[in-house]
């Protein structure tokens, strides 16, 4: 199976050698595709003033301006970008205290969709950067880049695999699933949830990765924790799960 993520605007820093290279990524065939956009990210650090950089980084303090502003895509240490994002979703995945059986799960079979580095798997080794969502990089849309270039390569990487989608709305721009896929929705007392949407996907991830269905049929007998299934609905190649969150 494939389980398709969305990063976080917060990450750790630090990271170790060597810096990125086309060997630690996804498709490291279509790297300098990627590099024509990391490319445009270092030329507006080193050109823009404060203010488009404070935009773009989503930052108002001096000193997170110029923390962010000194980062070198080519020279900077990485790590693997499952360790490197740290929001609310990535917590409650933990990724730390997954056996190592469940840690290679997630290495080879998360796809995270970053608004820098495009679509890679939660193994790859990325240095740390600011970019804050749905921001563009000066007039360049990353996303519409991504989806022109990476979609043929994703179309071959994710046939036939039973998929489960987990990005936020704004990722759905970088690649259009064509073939059938399971998503989830959250409501608590009949509402949607958005800011627990992301604790839900976390933990929603880390089940995935201990009970590894290869199916749907596999994915519906999870018993996920606190939550239970109101509705199945389905549109051409989506089945969406809606589940109560029951505490």
């Amino acid at each position: 199976m494939k389980i398709l993520f969305s990063p976080s605007e917060t990450k750790r820093p630090g990271g170790t050698p060597p810096p990125l290279q086309a060997e630690d990524m996804l498709f490291p065939e279509l790297f300098n595709l990627r590099k024509t956009v990391l490319q445009h990210y270092t030329d507006l650090l080193r050109e823009a003033d404060d203010e488009t950089l404070k935009k773009l980084f989503g930052v108002k303090k001096e000193d997170q301006l110029q923390t962010n502003r000194s980062v070198n895509l080519f020279q900077d240490p990485t790590m693997k970008a499952v360790m490197r994002y740290t929001g609310v979703a990535y917590d409650y995945l933990d990724y730390e205290t997954l056996s190592e059986q469940e840690k290679t799960f997630i290495d080879e079979n998360m796809l995270i969709f970053s608004n820098l580095f495009g679509p890679i798997l939660a193994r790859d080794r990325i240095p740390y950067y600011k970019l804050k969502q749905g921001e563009k990089i000066g007039d360049f849309a990353a996303e519409k880049y991504y989806a022109e270039h990476f979609t043929q390569a994703l179309d071959n990487f994710l046939h036939d695999a039973f998929i489960v989608d987990l990005r936020a709305g704004f990722y759905l721009k970088f690649y259009k699933l064509k073939q059938p896929y399971v998503t989830m929705k959250f409501i608590k007392n009949g509402k949607v949830v958005s800011h627990w949407a992301k604790a839900y996907r976390g933990m929603i991830v880390r089940a995935l990765a201990k009970y590894r269905p290869q199916n749907e049929k596999m994915f519906a007998e999870i018993p996920f924790e606190n939550l239970s299934i109101v509705e199945i609905q389905k549109s051409k190649h989506k089945t969406e799960y809606i589940y109560e969150i029951i505490s």
